[in-house]
């Protein structure tokens, strides 16, 4: 009998400072969350391919972890990636994200590894990247 199980990937969580900020950052960019979501301490998403999202507030981590639990100094430590289907769908959505007041980090350019590429900042200053591939010209 094998004992030996392989984990598998299964969730990405975030801890936020602001539970309605982050819900309203990342509904704009696709993921469905429960109406009443924001009173909640912490809340799951289903993503495309299976995978989760989960948001604690910094509240619901200081309750298990103790009061002493200080939440991180530096944003960045994580970076999501958002699929946005075409070239002009990166720019779409980083001009709706910014136009919103989030922090546009990279303008959308034509990056050499074939995709149109922008970052902007979620409310907690992680990174959240917009790509999309670029055209590829027709063969003949």
């Amino acid at each position: 009998m094998n004992t030996h199980l392989t984990p598998r990937f299964d969730l990405v969580g975030i801890v936020v400072s602001d539970m309605a900020a982050s819900l309203a950052f990342y509904r704009r960019l696709g993921i469905d969350f429960p109406a009443g979501s924001e009173e909640q301490p912490h809340i799951e998403a289903a993503l495309p391919g299976g995978l989760r999202i989960a948001f604690d507030t910094e509240e619901t981590i200081r309750s298990f972890a103790g009061e002493d639990w200080e939440p991180p100094r530096s944003a960045g430590r994580i970076g999501l990636a958002f699929h946005c289907e075409t070239p002009a769908g990166v720019d779409a959505a980083y001009e709706e994200l910014v136009a919103a007041g989030h922090h546009g980090e990279l303008k959308p350019w034509d990056a050499f590894w074939g995709q149109r590429y922008a970052s902007v900042l979620d409310p907690d200053g992680n990174g959240v990247d917009l790509f999309a591939p670029l055209a590829t010209p027709a063969a003949d």
